[in-house]
């Protein structure tokens, strides 16, 4: 399975997930499923898929390993679904799904640990030709990726560790390693390479070399400190550092950008949520855990600012417009955005307004706008398997 078929399969697959997502939400499914299906399913399958195909042509390698997306696949498929289904199954599903998920996240870093072994800093970017200018950004970019790749082994032994009886790292520690420390400084990292080629643009490099510490450093003290009230705020205010700054960057690109392609506005709507969670967060850090606010954070989080800029980024890697299938086209692909950004906003201000009425309208929506996601994604995959 070459790179770059491997990526469309993890994508695809992090799609019918994005769409189990959104219906966990609407029939009210408890949070770990809700969770689970969220951001092991959508997000990091998304990442794990493009990772394959990214990182090493940024980092001046050849994948290391041709069958390591092959091997991965299935093991990271079924451990996700086993994970998500056992807080509603059978006990030895929590035990099976963890040692599945692990054995394709150790089949992940073996495949991108051995590739980028000798750049490991990423000092080596490929960056050269009419992009040559952006190779300081890049360099600094990059960094983010090895810190990334060193969460999600914390993440993953913490899990394993959990399971065997070793020591316990609670659920909610996980989703922080993860959500933070792996997937959010990939959007960081990554994004610093595809964004600013994306808009013919340029971010500061200090700018840059910011956002990267601040997101490596913030993940840490969420992570580890979620229940000592000192760390958790100083981890938020740490977190929020990077989160509100990527935002006003990307912000900055988009108005000075002369494009305006579709997934751009995906991108915009994530920068904004991931404002608002990171303000619900810090809400939680100063007021304490209320239920509704910890819901709001991680739906704004996780569908809002990671979702919507996987969303984004998926338009223009495979854009709608190309797709075989009626009505595959840059309108739907903008509809399936408002979907996404109304229904998360609605479901917001019902659990921090209370307005019961308004759930099941913003659920809806967001189910729908994944549904059509996921449509645009096969429509466009479908000519690529037609030639």
């Amino acid at each position: 399975m070459r790179a770059e078929r491997a990526s469309r399969w993890f994508v695809t697959v992090s799609a019918l997930f994005f769409v189990g997502f959104h219906v966990a939400m609407a029939v009210a499914a408890p949070r770990r499923v809700v969770v689970t299906l969220g951001l092991y399913g959508f997000v990091l399958h998304v990442l794990f898929g493009k990772a394959y195909a990214l990182v090493p042509a940024y980092f001046d390698r050849d994948l290391a390993w041709e069958l390591g997306p092959a091997a991965q696949f299935p093991l990271s498929v079924f451990g996700t679904t086993g994970l998500a289904l056992a807080p509603l199954g059978p006990p030895w599903l929590q035990p099976v799904g963890t040692a599945l998920w692990v054995g394709g996240v150790a089949v992940f870093l073996g495949t991108l640990g051995w590739t980028i072994r000798d750049n490991i800093t990423g000092a080596a970017t490929g960056t050269g030709g009419p992009n040559a200018h952006r190779e300081p950004v890049d360099r600094v970019a990059n960094v983010a990726v090895p810190i990334a790749l060193g969460y999600l082994v914390f993440a993953a032994g913490g899990a394993l560790a959990t399971a065997v009886g070793f020591e316990s790292v609670l659920p909610q520690q996980l989703s922080h390693l993860l959500a933070a420390g792996t997937a959010a400084l990939f959007v960081f990292g990554v994004g610093f390479r595809l964004f600013p080629r994306f808009l013919v643009a340029a971010v500061p490099r200090p700018v840059v070399a910011l956002i990267v510490a601040a997101g490596a450093i913030g993940p840490a003290l969420l992570g580890f400190g979620l229940f000592d009230h000192r760390l958790l705020l100083v981890g938020g205010v740490v977190e929020a550092v990077a989160v509100v700054s990527f935002a006003l960057s990307y912000l900055t690109l988009f108005l000075r950008s002369e494009r305006r392609r579709v997934g751009f506005y995906a991108v915009l709507v994530a920068a904004a949520a991931g404002v608002v969670g990171i303000g619900l967060g810090l809400t939680i850090a100063v007021t304490g855990r209320e239920s509704a606010l910890v819901s709001a954070h991680y739906r704004a989080m996780l569908s809002g600012f990671l979702g919507l800029t996987v969303v984004g980024a998926a338009f223009q890697f495979y854009p709608p417009a190309v797709g075989v299938l009626p009505y595959a086209d840059d309108r739907t692909a903008l509809l399936s955005i408002a979907l996404l950004g109304s229904g998360l906003g609605i479901q917001l201000l019902d659990l921090v307004g209370r307005f019961d009425w308004m759930k099941s309208v913003g659920t809806a929506a967001g189910v729908l706008g994944a549904l059509l996601y996921t449509y645009l994604l096969i429509a466009a995959f479908a000519r690529r398997w037609q030639s």
